[in-house]
This record gives C-alpha cells, sequence and structure tokens, in this order.
C-alpha cells in the first residue's frame, strides 16, 4: 500500500531557551543573529549544487533511466536468487540497512518466501572472520547475488570478501559464476570497474561527486532497495520534496538550516559536543547509525578550509527508545550539560497492538489493559522529553507522519542538508575524511603493501615508541 505523502517536521520547542531555560538553551536572538552566515552557508551549498562533491544533490532528479534499469535488475534478482548480499562497508552498508529496516517487514529473513516476495538480505559491512564464516552456513551460494559495492575498487574490506566470495563462486558455481555478481562502483576508475568489465558483471556506477556517505539515494542503496520490493520512486520523490523546503535561505522556513544553526550554536556556545540520536521505533533504529557516520565523517575535522587548526565536530551517538531510557536515560538527565537529544518519532504506526486486561489485583499493571502498545510508547516518548525538559536539557523531535518510502526519503535528504549547511557554517570540507585515511594507510602497510605510500608508512609508525611492559597488566 503507498504511504499517504506528507511532510516530516522538525519541532526545535525544548532547544529555546523561552521554552527550555535560559541557563542551556538557545536564545532566539542567537538564531536572528545568525541569519546572514545561514543565508550565506545555504548559498554557498546551493550555488555549488553537482560541483565537486555535491553531486549527490542532483541524485533526486536525474536518475530517470537509472531507476528503470535497477528495477528491471532487481525483477531479474527476485526471480532467480533465494538470497541478496551486499558487501560492503560504511556508507555502502548503512544507506541499505537502515532503509531495509525502516520500510520492510522488521523479520523480513524469517518470513517464508512467499511473504517477503523477494530474496533473503545480508548487509556484510565488516570482516570478522566469525561472520563471513557464518553467513556462509546460512546461504546456498549458488543460489545467491552478491551486490559488490566500492567506488575506488580498492577498499580492503569489501576487495577481500571479493576474493573470497568469487573463489568460492567459481568452485560452486563454476561456468556462469559472473551472473551472481553485481558490481555497483565507479564507471571509469579503480580495480573493480576493470574487473567488472573484464568478468561481465552486470554493473551500476556510482556517480561523480558522491561520496559514500551520501550516496544512500544513487544504485549503492536504490538497487538493494529495490531488491526487496521498496518504492525507489517515492523515495526519491520525497527527498525532492525535503529538497524544495531547502531552497529558502531564511533561517526559520528551510528545516535543515534552522537544524544547522542551532547545532553550530549548541556546539559553539553551549559546549553540547555530543547529539544523541533516539528514534522511538525500531523500524528507524538504524537511521541513526546512518547519521553517526553522515554527522563524524563530514564534520570531525582539525583543520578549516583554510587550513587553521580547530578540531570541529559535534560527536554523533544513538539511542533506542523505549530501550535505552533503561540504560542510559540517567546521564543524560543527570550527567554533563553537552548532549542534544534528536528524538525520531513516528505519528502513526503501520501496525496497532492491544494489551488485554489482567492482572486485576496489581494495579500498577492492571491499568495498561485496553491501552496499546502505541499508546506506551508514545506515553514513554512524552515522558523522556519532559523528563530533559524538567532537567533544563536540550532536546528535538523530528516526526515521521508515518514511515514510508517517501518519509524515509524526505528524511535522508534532510539531514544531508543540515550537515552540507553545518559545515559551512564550521567552514569545514564536509566531504573529505583524511583521518579515515590515515588509518587505511596505515592497516595497509601493517599487511605489507609494497608502495611507496605504504612503504612510507610502514617506517612511520615503526618509529612509534616502544611498548612499555609496566603498563601491559
Amino acid at each position: 500500500m503507498e504511504g499517504k505523502k506528507e511532510p516530516i517536521v522538525l519541532d526545535v520547542n525544548h532547544m529555546m531557551s523561552d521554552i527550555v531555560g535560559f541557563q542551556y538553551g538557545v536564545d532566539a536572538g542567537e538564531v536572528e543573529m545568525m541569519k546572514d552566515a545561514a543565508r550565506a552557508a545555504q548559498a554557498a551549498v546551493e550555488n555549488n549544487r553537482g560541483k565537486g562533491w555535491l553531486g549527490w544533490m542532483d541524485l533526486p532528479f536525474n536518475q530517470t533511466a537509472i531507476v528503470e534499469k535497477i528495477e528491471k535488475v532487481a525483477a531479474d534478482v527476485r526471480a532467480r536468487f533465494d538470497a541478496f548480499i551486499v558487501l560492503g562497508i560504511g556508507g555502502s552498508a548503512l544507506g541499505p540497512i537502515a532503509v531495509q529496516q525502516a520500510l520492510n517487514h522488521q523479520r523480513w529473513n524469517d518470513l517464508p518466501a512467499e511473504k517477503r516476495g523477494g530474496p533473503k538480505f545480508y548487509v556484510e559491512d565488516n570482516i570478522d572472520p566469525e561472520r563471513m564464516a557464518s553467513l556462509l552456513d546460512v546461504i546456498d551460494v549458488k543460489r545467491s547475488c552478491f551486490n559488490i559495492i566500492t567506488k575506488s575498487g580498492a577498499t580492503a574490506e569489501t576487495m577481500s570478501q571479493y576474493l573470497i566470495i568469487s573463489d568460492l563462486l567459481k568452485k560452486e558455481v563454476g561456468e556462469g559464476w559472473q551472473k551472481h555478481i553485481i558490481a555497483t562502483t565507479d564507471s571509469e576508475r579503480g580495480n573493480l570497474i576493470q574487473l567488472a568489465r573484464q568478468e561481465g558483471f552486470e554493473l551500476f556506477f556510482i556517480p561523480d561527486g558522491v561520496g559514500g556517505r551520501f550516496s544512500e539515494l544513487s544504485p549503492v542503496g536504490l538497487l538493494p532497495a529495490a531488491v526487496c520490493g521498496i518504492d525507489i520512486r517515492a523515495m526519491l520523490e520525497g527527498a525532492a520534496a525535503m529538497d524544495r523546503r531547502c531552497k529558502s535561505g531564511d533561517v526559520w522556513k528551510n528545516p535543515a538550516l534552522l537544524e544547522a544553526v542551532l547545532q553550530y550554536i549548541a556546539m559553539e556556545d553551549s559546549h553540547a559536543n555530543v547529539q544523541v540520536v533516539m528514534p522511538y521505533a525500531d523500524s528507524l533504529k538504524f537511521m541513526a547509525d546512518w547519521f553517526c557516520q553522515l554527522w563524524a565523517e563530514s564534520l570531525g575535522k582539525n583543520v578549516t578550509r583554510k587550513g587553521m587548526a580547530v578540531n570541529n565536530g559535534q560527536t554523533p551517538t544513538k539511542a533506542l527508545g523505549v530501550t535505552d531510557q533503561h540504560s542510559q536515560l540517567q546521564l543524560y538527565t543527570e550527567g554533563p550539560y553537552d548532549k542534544v537529544i534528536t528524538f525520531l518519532k513516528v505519528g502513526t504506526f503501520r501496525s496497532e497492538v492491544a494489551i488485554a486486561h489482567g492482572c486485576e489485583a496489581f494495579p500498577d499493571v492492571a491499568f495498561l489493559g485496553g491501552k496499546s502498545l502505541n499508546q506506551l510508547i508514545d506515553a514513554e516518548l512524552r515522558g523522556t522529553e519532559y523528563a530533559l525538559y524538567s532537567a533544563g536539557r536540550m532536546s528535538q523531535t523530528i516526526t515521521l507522519p508515518e514511515v514510508n518510502a517517501y518519509t524515509i526519503g524526505q528524511l535522508l535528504c534532510f539531514f544531508e542538508m543540515a550537515t552540507a549547511y553545518a559545515g559551512e557554517l564550521l567552514d569545514v570540507d564536509a566531504f573529505n575524511q583524511p583521518g579515515v585515511e590515515n588509518s587505511k594507510l596505515a592497516s595497509y602497510a601493517v599487511l605489507g603493501n609494497t608502495s611507496p605510500k605504504y612503504l612510507r608508512k610502514a617506517a612511520e609508525m615503526k618509529d612509534r615508541p616502544e611498548l612499555l611492559k609496566k603498563y601491559l597488566l
């Protein structure tokens, strides 16, 4: 059933000092003082649409032919295979996981095939050897399709998985093993495009100017979603609707711009250097994971674009309502005043579960009878919001009228635009990740890659001080 096409809503009441208190909230006057900077940030992002690493901004609008091909290939995969496995890491994995959890049955792989209407879905986003072994225990390789996703074709984690799987396919499938692989990569550069053309893999391209963490609305995320029956056209339509809302340079009319400004003020003036994303819906659980990479990798930088040392960034973390009320809320309400809590709320759930009457001898249980889990989770959210408010803690709520492809498209675009605006306000390059690259260099140097850059890194690593035995207990 097609979901309602309603706008998501950002409620920042509990961010503002005239609601949550003048000691810790953001004063509306501070937002007013940043109106010019906000307008300049919005203009800078808009003026660079499609340029450099802002190719992701065009994804809701320029993929008509690609979507048609994706839908055709997805239908073929559903007809031929029992399992569809994404081999990728970072944005190539977190986005597909988040969208699948949000829009399909939460126990998808446990459903019988006739109820799923598509293959079982797995995302192998780590290289723990036990994890790979366990995957091979539960799939039939001869009835499985593998989507290898890496723009460079040199991502060690993903390409190591490719080597394992391609070897296994050659042994178990033999001739025609290549038909079990779909490659998603750069159209011209890198190892995977060469392998794909050499072997004849089905191919999809990650567009120029689209980095991994901004790639969910490209074939990286659209193909896995389509394979599992998700309406990718509605996702793109929702993203386009949010993009239109972000055309305004008025901070009070552009929700993503207001979000960027408020988080900037929280970071710079209130020292709220942690943002907790707390969905009150299991369907949105992994949206928090996806956001964490987007926000952390984009904004955590040690220099401005002019080369000035800053060590900027707000640490994103995740919690799940109601679960983490019982594990983290104590810290949020009585710990340091260093956090903003972002609730993700669902207006209308896709299911309603009544709570039966019973336990009449116990009034503190019996009162639940006749209500529903829908009412209970809403009450828990309201209670948590009030607990934070009464403790003078900042929070905000993003409400999805219902979780469907259209609202998820909006949410993805909202967070991406807010991230781009925040990068402008902080004057950092929101689209590189030099800290990650340093880790990669060190890892490959340890493994003995003999390219000059890895040899240099290996030599650099040898110059570290020796570990002291007195610190080994």
